[in-house]
């Protein structure tokens, strides 16, 4: 160990006597005297100073006489013992101490102990003197304090266990692995505790500052929860008893992706029950991250300090604490590790707590039933998102780009309040018009940032103007098949054909039949790469509609319901299966789209009420469609010659009517000549089509 020689300022440091004594027991019977007397003079002249043998540092080392100043510091050390033993380190100690004795219930030896460790962490000098007592194991700083306090070692002990108060309440903990200094092993709950305590009065709030802090106030109602009301039907009135009551454990788990709301939904809890909220925080006050052994002192500090107030606590980010292992190299999660420990929290906690988490991944299931709810917060549904970009920014947006907005399945409500937080700060300088367009904008980088749709530019879910289910060649009755479903407001539909024969326009004109939205989702929307997620996923979609009462079609259902058969692999049998399972239990209207009918699964078949062939135009219906869009383009009447061509035309779909009129954007239709000779170039591009012979 490489001796440290300290030059301080000559005179002494004014420190209270109770620290002296201190100071005089590792010196004498702890012997740290090795190491600050040697025959070239004190290792730090101020100590010599402050312990009363200032006048042995100016002689010249030949001078020094070591048998006599030994002989003087153990006289030094018998007379503050009897002078200072029963000294406070301060009056602000000694009061802050008590509070604290009061507030978590510390017995002497805790206050003791508490009292040291803050002087340890304060005191220059005491903690260099205490570094003389080299690296200490755990027992060894048991027996050093035992020395230093003069208690008995098995009240240290006790004390310092980890089942103590000190421990459970996140004052001050011991560091148990490996050997360290005496200031090193004893852990205080943060890095500002010891000056606060010294300095300050003993507020709880204080005490913790950053470690755990009052909450600030939401910006969201419990209303904006509407989607997980059969969730919040249960958790207000329980909250709201266990605060009445005083009950233990009470835990709530609450899982969603970024953005959802998780924070403010804590907050919206806390206003409606009237009581106080602190954040475990997961950042410092320089803004690094917290380890989440740390994070969980603050917890239990938390617990300890609120527990006769009206409260709930939040611990957000809980990855930090149950999922901060590596599986692959085998370690541990920091609540794994402390598995015991965070058992009984669960199970004895007096403050309520909501556990917040981005994914439910990685929880063990041994803590996870040990929470009495635990729920996932999605993103609102549409109906909801719509409402909430109206309640945001309604002075910004005009109800058709909300509502194109809206159509963002991924839109979290953190999203919003920030892009509309900042158009809102610019529109006085750069006008409306630009404060919406700067919305939208900041609103399509964050998702994009996220890997993650933006809002389309126009709106995906509007019919042509000019949109009659008349001109659907169909094999059914569609309009009697409307009325049926308006009646029954429920129904499985499975619409099948090729491309472009007016499927997904259809299920858009029965939504608005039935009043309702319809939530449209694509193979791509439901499938993923990982296994069990493409499920997760369809499940969703159903309980989505079902929250929003709305139709949902799936397109390119085929992907999902292939014949299990002809299955290679255990998840194309697992996604048919749930598929189908969401179905049967679905109460509201769902509509499957295909191209390819053949290899369906004959289970899903069977399931569905009824099953619909969407084929190519009759030549009355394309003819009458012609003549509908000439009218519309204010192009001259459709002569006889036309309707012979288009009569040709045997692979003609609504589709292709709608292909050629996106053209008219940029390459103007003139001619009733020109609209037939575009859509024959359409269905000339088709597969299998056949190839124009002769002339028109």
């Amino acid at each position: 160990m490489v001796i440290r020689h300290f030059r301080y300022a000559s005179h002494a440091v004014d420190i209270p006597p109770l620290i002296r004594l201190w100071l005089l027991r590792i010196l004498v019977p702890l012997g740290g005297q090795r190491k600050f007397l040697s025959p070239d003079g004190f290792a730090i002249d101020a100590l010599a100073e402050t312990i009363g043998l200032g006048h042995w540092i100016d002689p010249s080392p030949k001078d020094l006489d070591l048998k006599v100043i030994r002989a003087e510091l153990r006289q030094l050390h018998q007379n503050a013992e009897t002078q200072w033993a029963k000294e406070p380190v301060s009056a602000r100690m000694h009061d802050n101490i008590e509070q604290l004795s009061k507030l978590v219930g510390l017995n002497n030896v805790d206050c003791r102990i508490l009292e040291f460790a803050v002087a340890i962490h304060n005191e220059r000098l005491l903690d260099d003197a205490a570094d003389w007592l080299e690296q200490l194991s755990t027992v060894k700083v048991f027996h050093a304090l035992s020395v230093i306090l003069n208690l008995p070692e098995h009240d240290i002990r006790a004390s310092l266990s980890a089942q103590s108060i000190l421990a459970r309440s996140g004052l001050l903990a011991v560091e148990r692995k490996g050997a360290g200094t005496l200031r090193g092993k004893l852990n205080l709950l943060s890095d500002s505790f010891a000056d606060l305590m010294a300095s300050a009065e003993a507020n709880p709030i204080h005490l913790l500052s950053g470690t755990v802090s009052m909450a600030s106030q939401g910006q969201l109602r419990l209303s904006d929860y509407e989607h997980i009301q059969p969730s919040l039907g249960i958790l207000q009135p329980y909250l709201h008893r266990a605060l009445r009551e005083g009950r233990r454990g009470v835990n709530i788990f609450v899982h969603g992706t970024p953005g959802t709301g998780k924070s403010q939904l804590a907050r919206a809890l806390a206003g409606d029950l009237k009581c106080e909220l602190y954040e475990v925080a997961c950042e410092d006050e320089d803004g690094d991250p917290v380890r989440g052994e740390l994070r969980l002192r603050a917890f239990r500090a938390g617990q300890s300090f609120f527990s006769q107030r009206r409260a709930l606590m939040v611990f957000d980010e809980v990855e930090d604490v149950f999922n901060d292992g590596e599986g692959f190299f085998g370690r541990r999660s920091t609540a794994q590790l402390r598995k015991a420990w965070i058992n009984r929290m669960l199970e004895e906690n007096p403050v309520p707590t909501l556990w917040l988490s981005n994914s439910i991944k990685g929880l063990d299931p041994a803590f996870m039933r040990r929470f009495d709810m635990v729920f996932e917060l999605p993103v609102p549904p549409r109906k909801q998102r719509e409402r909430i970009l109206q309640e945001s920014c309604g002075d910004l947006l005009d109800s058709s780009r909300i509502s194109r907005i809206a159509e963002v399945e991924t839109l979290a409500p953190a999203v919003v309040a920030k892009a509309a937080g900042v158009a809102r700060s610019i529109r006085e300088d750069v006008g409306s018009a630009q404060a919406a367009a700067a919305f939208e904008h900041l609103i399509c980088s964050t998702l994009e940032a996220q890997g993650l749709r933006a809002p389309l530019a126009h709106d995906p879910n509007r019919l042509p103007p000019i949109y009659d289910p008349r001109f659907i060649n169909a094999n059914a009755d569609l309009d009697a098949v409307s009325r049926g479903l308006v009646a029954a407001r429920a129904g499985r539909l499975c619409l099948y054909g090729p491309p472009g024969t007016g499927k997904t326009a259809y299920a858009r004109w029965l939504a608005q039949q039935l009043g309702a939205p319809i939530l449209v989702k694509r193979a791509s929307d439901l499938m993923s790469k990982w296994v069990g997620e493409s499920e997760k996923n369809i499940a969703r979609a159903f309980r989505e509609a079902e929250q929003e009462k709305a139709l949902l079609l799936i397109d390119e259902v085929d992907s999902f319901l292939q014949d299990r058969r002809g299955a290679h692999r255990s998840w194309e049998v697992s996604q048919v299966n749930e598929m189908l399972t969401q179905m049967e239990s679905f109460a509201g209207v769902f509509i499957a789209s295909t191209n390819l009918m053949h290899g369906l699964d004959q289970a899903a078949l069977r399931r569905f009420d009824l099953k619909v062939r969407f084929d190519y135009l009759r030549a009355d219906q394309a003819w009458e469609l012609l003549c509908r869009h000439c009218a519309d383009l204010a192009l001259a009447t459709p002569a006889p010659e036309h309707q012979a061509g288009i009569a040709r035309l045997q692979r003609l779909t609504p589709g292709d009517f709608a292909a050629v009129l996106r053209q008219h954007r940029f390459r103007p239709i003139e001619s009733a000549t020109a609209l037939l000779a575009a859509l024959e170039a359409e269905c000339a591009l088709k597969e299998g089509a056949p190839r124009p012979v002769g002339f028109l």
